[in-house]
This record gives C-alpha cells, sequence and structure tokens, in this order.
C-alpha cells in the first residue's frame, strides 16, 4: 500500500509517498492534488524518516540522507539520479558533468533531471546549465523554485536583471 503525507515548506507543500518501507516519490504539490495515496496517521518509519529530514532541510540543517530511496525509472534514468545524489548540499555539477559520469549527453541528463521522482533528496536542483546558466526546473513554480533551493543552500546566484545583463555582455564580446 501507498502511503503519503503532506510537508508544509518556505517555498510551497511537498507531497512524501512512501511503499514498503521506502520513500518512492517526493513532489511539489503546487496546484495539485495528491491521487491515489493514503494519508499517514501517526507518520512512524520511513514517513516519518523523511518528514523530520525535511524539516532539518528547510531549517538550514543539512545533513545526509538517512531514509531509504526507490526511485522508479529508467536503468539510465538511475545512473543520472545517482550522479545528481553525489553533488554535495551548497555546490553544483552542470549537465555536462553529469552527462561525462553517466557516459551520455547532456540533453538526455536534463530529460532524467526532469523525470526525477523525488526532489530535493535527490537534488535536480543543484544540476545547472553550461556557464553557470540556471537550466530548467519542473518542480513546484518551476524555476524561481530552483534558485530559492539554491539559495537556501548558500549557492551565488545572481539576480535575473544581473543574469541577462551579463549574458547580453558575453554575446556582445564574442
Amino acid at each position: 500500500m501507498i502511503a503519503a503525507t503532506t510537508v508544509a515548506t518556505p517555498f510551497g507543500v511537498l507531497l512524501v509517498r512512501a511503499e514498503a518501507g521506502e520513500i518512492t516519490g517526493i513532489a511539489w504539490l503546487e496546484g495539485k492534488s495528491p491521487k491515489h495515496t493514503r494519508e499517514s496517521r501517526g507518520e512512524n518509519g520511513v514517513l516519518a524518516q523523511a518528514r523530520a529530514w525535511l524539516d532539518d532541510y528547510f531549517a538550514g540543517r543539512f545533513r545526509a540522507v538517512d531514509f531509504p530511496l526507490r526511485a522508479e525509472g529508467t536503468h539510465f534514468q538511475g545512473r543520472v539520479w545517482d550522479a545528481i545524489a553525489a553533488v554535495p548540499c551548497g555546490e553544483t555539477a552542470t549537465y555536462g558533468d553529469i552527462a561525462r559520469v553517466t557516459k551520455s549527453g547532456p540533453r538526455a541528463v536534463g530529460g532524467a533531471c526532469g523525470a526525477n521522482p523525488i526532489c530535493v533528496v535527490v537534488p535536480c536542483h543543484r544540476v545547472l546549465a553550461a556557464g553557470g546558466r540556471i537550466g530548467g526546473y519542473s518542480g513546484g513554480r518551476g524555476l524561481d523554485t530552483k534558485i530559492l533551493l539554491l539559495r537556501h543552500e548558500g549557492v551565488a546566484i545572481p539576480s535575473p536583471a544581473r543574469r541577462s545583463r551579463a549574458a547580453t555582455q558575453t554575446s556582445m564580446t564574442l
């Protein structure tokens, strides 16, 4: 049976799903309602562990994941998610960096990032485009949520006006 609970965060509400003692999904609700899940009563076991970890994360207490995960996807997606999970909190990697590790291409990595079923814990928000550009993010409110998560972890992200000005200056010098 699939059990689920919601976790309110400063950036929106997360739906946390578990099955057979493993976390199988963490997703931003952002206007969506959970389907085919049962709200956990008492939140024991893995849901309680995941909630405690998320509460710590959003309180600025970053620690290693200490509960079991089962992200369902293709073999390739699993390799990408493992590589993303190895990116430390407060650091970033590019789609190209992950592509080199997984012996694939940056676009394929981007596709796997977009299919990541366990957001925040498998931190696809830490994956940026080439040249430090923000790239994409399909969770929550999109890029706004990605930027909030990165800033929360202490990653310096220029404001949109500064990013566009820097891009204009770069294109002018080419």
